[in-house]
């Protein structure tokens, strides 16, 4: 199987919903590759919107790639979705460029810079609008699948971890990463903030103010108001909100997805973190080492890893029998299509 274990569900009514947010801290040069530059960073949100919605990232003038040359994985995201024809909604959970595609709004700041002040702005807002819109949703899916598009978010991922008591070592973008500089950051918003380690392990939503991301609090908020099957799509940074949510101590049918490459990232503790925290993981090999594109090849050698729900979009696709050749070789067509003028192969 390409994604294990096996899913044993089959839903009737499967949502797609990617959270989308924008940080201060992606500003720090080094620390995020989800973006050919810090400035650009802005940008990846809603380029991913677009693509995974239609193909092409019409916020930005070039290919949708990171400075390495591996394409988004928004791409696999796409893939996923013209696969399964599941229906896709975006939510605008604080961003400074917002997609030019229809979306959900949380009317919800950007997030700050973690070293220099408050992280997150009126949190309590932005839990209780999407506790509202987690329960509509309930009303029309029973399965949720929520993944994220958030640049910088895994050093708010680290941050937000430590505060609540958990040594949860995260992934990168970057094939090198750069827990150095993280760590760094960390330790600097913690001190900002007057924190210890596991000091907030009783106020989750306090640790996302002073140190998390907009994300945090919108898919904390949306797991409160689903009354469904849920899946987190992501990686370290979705083990971020599964510890705010234990924090909370929500009682919903959470489980995670991610990809093959988050969770054999030695650098991050993935597999450990999920199981201290006590929930079900799921990991997707899309079998890129045999792709046409070298783009997608990189993906083997650690670039990217994963982000815009890439994981869940997998399991999705291997829930409703679709195998790992068939999506490998949509994620190529995608590839082909938006990277035939100038793309890299």
């Amino acid at each position: 199987m390409w994604v294990e274990p096996c899913p044993d569900f089959n839903p009737g009514n499967p949502l797609f919903v990617c959270i989308l947010a924008n940080t201060g801290t992606a500003k720090i040069p080094r620390i995020s590759a989800a973006g050919k530059s810090p400035e650009l960073t802005d940008y990846t949100p809603a380029a991913d919107a677009e693509l995974v919605e239609t193909g092409n990232a019409i916020s930005i003038t070039e290919p949708a790639m990171c400075p390495s040359g591996a394409p988004t994985p928004a791409v696999l995201t796409r893939a996923s979705m013209l696969l399964t024809s599941i229906p896709c909604l975006f939510i605008n959970a604080g961003l400074n460029i917002k997609p030019k595609i229809p979306f959900i709004d949380l009317n919800a700041q950007p997030g700050g810079d973690i070293r220099k002040g408050q992280a997150v702005a009126d949190v309590g807002g932005i839990y209780k609008r999407s506790v509202s819109l987690g329960k509509k949703l309930s009303r029309l899916s029973d399965l949720v699948i929520i993944g994220e598009s958030v640049p910088g978010g895994t050093t708010t991922a680290m941050a937000v971890m430590r505060a609540l008591g958990y040594d949860g070592r995260v992934s990168s973008s970057f094939p090198d990463n750069p827990l150095g500089l993280k760590d760094a950051v960390v330790n600097e918003g913690m001190r900002r903030a007057g924190l210890s380690f596991g000091s907030l392990k009783h106020e989750p939503l306090r640790a996302v103010e002073c140190l998390g991301d907009p994300m945090m609090a919108a898919a904390a908020g949306l797991v409160d108001g689903l009354d469904t099957k849920i899946i987190l799509a992501g990686g370290t940074q979705m083990v971020s909100v599964l510890s705010i949510i234990k924090a909370l101590n929500l009682k919903r049918d959470v489980s995670i997805a991610t990809t093959c490459y988050v969770a054999s990232d030695t650098t991050a503790n993935f597999r450990e973190m999920v199981e201290i925290l006590g929930y079900q993981a799921f990991t997707a090999d899309p079998g890129f080492g045999s792709a046409r594109f070298r783009g997608l090849r990189m993906y083997e050698s650690g670039d990217v890893k994963e982000g815009v729900g890439a994981g869940g979009a997998m399991l999705a696709a291997a829930m409703m029998g679709f195998s790992q050749e068939e999506f490998r070789e949509k994620v190529e067509e995608v590839c082909e299509s938006i990277f035939s003028s100038g793309g890299r192969k």
